[in-house]
This record gives structure tokens, C-alpha cells and sequence, in this order.
């Protein structure tokens, strides 16, 4: 955690060393790895499309510019209800956007 002038708190999460699971998660995971896929209850999966730019950004870049954006309402409610730092999520869905789109171009 580091914390800068204007009091913003950063966390960061390695995903190749992620922390110790506790004996009941693994019980769980374990439990899920065993079931069949027609087993399993997806339910409260929220729904994601197969756009390839829905790969959100492992990090996100530093350098950042502050602007004015018009945004549908549907869409801002939505990144809303994700809870704290939605507009962070939203620039990590247009920058996997951007990504996929450059590798199209190549």
C-alpha cells in the first residue's frame, strides 16, 4: 500500500503471488474442481460478453489526463453499482479496447 499527497490510498495485487488460501477456501475450490461443469451453479455470475476487450489491464498506467466526458447514464449507473473506483474500471475496459484493437491492426 502506498499512500501519496492528496491521501490516495493504491493497492496492488500481484495475480502470480496471490496470498495463502485458508483450509476452508481450498475445501471449497476443491469441492467446485471435482463437479461436473453441469453441476455448477452459475447464477450469480454477472453476464460477460465474449469481446475480446473485455480483458481488463493487469496494471493500470500512471500517467493519467483529467477530462470531460459524456457518458450514457445506463453506463455510469452500471460502473457505479461496482463499487469504489468505478471510473478506474471504466479506463481499464478502454484501455483492453485500445490493446485489442492495436493487436487487430498489426
Amino acid at each position: 500500500m502506498s499512500k501519496n499527497a492528496s491521501n490516495t490510498v493504491k493497492l496492488t495485487i500481484d495475480p502470480k503471488n496471490l496470498p495463502p488460501l485458508a483450509a476452508q477456501q481450498r475445501a471449497e475450490l476443491e469441492a467446485v474442481a471435482a463437479m461436473p461443469d453441469e453441476q455448477i451453479d452459475y447464477s450469480d455470475a454477472p453476464y460477460l460478453p465474449d469481446a475480446v476487450w473485455m480483458k481488463a489491464a493487469e496494471q493500470l498506467p500512471h500517467a493519467k489526463k483529467q477530462i470531460t466526458l459524456r457518458i450514457d447514464a445506463e453506463v455510469l449507473e452500471f460502473f457505479k453499482h461496482t463499487g469504489k473506483r468505478y471510473q478506474s474500471r471504466m479506463n481499464a475496459v478502454l484501455r483492453s479496447y485500445v490493446e485489442a484493437h492495436k493487436a487487430q491492426a498489426k
